[in-house]
């Protein structure tokens, strides 16, 4: 009779416990707002220049060679291909923890109790066998196995499985987007490399047509045409302009050693073909639609899949305000003696138990747990947005400055023909004395300025068309 009201106030205080558990706060709900605009100006198909392989996007073979390397040895990309591999052993760990674990156990000991004590006196009036008393001390032989499972009755474990399976493609996506921007970064450097040396082609040219330009006005100052004055000020542009040669070399070895970073290698020369930079052109952009970003940009993709795993971390959470089922079970084999190990059914042991627990008082660390999943949650949800909006926002700028590089680039190709067909006018003019010295300098001064601008929009046309690539979400796949 105990035995049975025991057993009832045992099953009581369990639904007690389950009920007092199922209390859990309600779940704040939060939907990402993935709205985009239909277009991003009026004239568009869905023809997407992202679909393109990276290999045929960028067609110079020096550039394909760096980025092959860079692909295989930049020390950041391998960090984070094993940060993948640490997020793909979080899964197995969580796969595990809803699958029953068994364990095997073999153990040894000797044991003396007094004589007059229960146990010794139940040991001193039992025979083993007719005739054999217990072995004192007594030795305890043991071999066994022994499972344990909790039975995922709310989905908690399968849900941290998933949570953690979805943050691992998370990783994959940023693995993705580390590539995006690896390969933008190396191209932009080796285009900027390219314009660097065109650049010096163009200091050192000026600094031949400047060293001409001095020879004559130190032989009109010995003709008493003009004074040491003008010598001087040719002298000086002469300094500057070769001073610019040795600026832009430090800025070319910086720019290679970058890039030698990039693709994972120690200082050393990069291959390049400089004399075609003023004959690129930037390819054609096909921008598609706007909701072509959800799948081609890895970031948003990675967005995503860390909203989906908060989403789960939340139902694991909520999971925890529930009583949990356990079951654990044993079998094996114990005896004092080795030789009665294999004697069964008298050396056989089993267990096999089952329990209900649920927390029913200081359950804050529970629900700040679930606070903090919400909150988490939330945050997903506006990190999401963010880079959806970032992402539009990114592409509307390029699209725009790519249009305006074009006209830029064929204003300034004019500006520095007439600049330059303005040296040999100005230089005639002050061989005749029909113009002082002060406008050839400032007139050489100026064709030199614009050349470089012309070189710099050049490398600004190049850098946006590999920028739209990347913000159209090509280059990784």
């Amino acid at each position: 009779m105990r035995n049975r009201l025991k057993y009832k106030y045992i099953v009581v205080a369990s639904l007690l416990m389950a009920f007092s558990a199922c209390t859990a706060p309600e779940l704040a709900q939060k939907v990402a707002n993935t709205d985009v605009p239909d277009r991003y100006y009026s004239d568009q198909d869905t023809t997407n220049t992202a679909n393109m392989q990276w290999r045929e996007y960028f067609t110079d073979p020096y550039l394909v060679s760096l980025i092959d390397t860079a692909l295989s040895n930049n020390q950041e990309l391998n960090i984070t291909l094993q940060e993948i591999e640490i997020a793909r052993n979080e899964v197995s760990a969580k796969k595990g923890e809803y699958l029953p674990s068994v364990n095997l156990r073999a153990g040894t000991g000797v044991d003396k109790v007094g004589r007059y004590t229960r146990n010794g006196a139940l040991e001193a009036n039992t025979d083993i066998e007719p005739g054999r008393e217990f072995p004192e001390p007594l030795g305890d032989f043991m071999v066994g196995a022994y499972a344990t499972w909790e039975v995922d009755v709310w989905r908690k474990l399968r849900n941290s499985k998933k949570a953690a399976l979805t943050r691992y493609l998370s990783s994959v996506d940023g693995k993705n987007f580390m590539v995006t921007n690896l390969i933008a970064e190396i191209a932009n450097s080796y285009y900027e490399l390219l314009a660097l040396d065109n650049q010096l082609d163009i200091v050192k040219q000026n600094i031949v047509i400047q060293t001409g330009a001095l020879k004559i006005v130190k032989l009109q100052k010995e003709a008493a045409r003009v004074t040491e004055l003008a010598v001087r000020k040719f002298e000086a542009e002469v300094y500057h302009t070769r001073s610019l040669q040795f600026d832009i070399q430090q800025k070319i070895i910086e720019t290679e050693n970058r890039i030698n970073f990039l693709v994972g290698r120690y200082p050393q020369s990069v291959e390049r073909d400089s004399k075609t930079f003023n004959d690129l052109l930037p390819k054609q952009i096909h921008s598609g639609i706007p909701s072509q970003l959800l799948a081609n940009r890895p970031d948003i993709r990675q967005a995503e899949l860390e909203l989906e795993a908060s989403k789960l971390d939340v139902q694991v959470a909520r999971a925890r305000f529930y009583p949990s089922v356990g079951i654990s079970a044993g079998v094996g084999l114990q005896a004092f003696n080795p030789s009665f190990l294999l004697k069964a059914p008298e050396s056989l042991l089993y267990s096999l138990a089952g329990d209900l627990m649920a927390p029913l008082i200081n359950k804050n660390e529970i629900k700040a747990t679930y606070n903090n999943a919400n909150a988490k949650q939330i945050q997903a949800v506006f990190n999401y947005e963010k880079t959806i909006l970032g992402a539009f926002v990114e592409v509307a700028n390029q699209l725009s400055n790519i249009e305006n590089l074009k006209q830029s680039y064929d204003l300034k190709a004019k500006e520095v023909d007439a600049l330059s067909q303005s040296i040999n006018i100005s230089n005639d003019l002050f061989k005749s004395a029909r113009a002082d010295y002060m406008e050839v300098l400032l007139t050489q001064r100026d064709a030199l300025e614009s050349k470089f601008e012309l070189v710099e929009t050049k490398m600004q046309q190049m850098n946006a068309m590999v920028n739209i690539y990347k913000a159209l979400g090509g280059g990784w796949n």
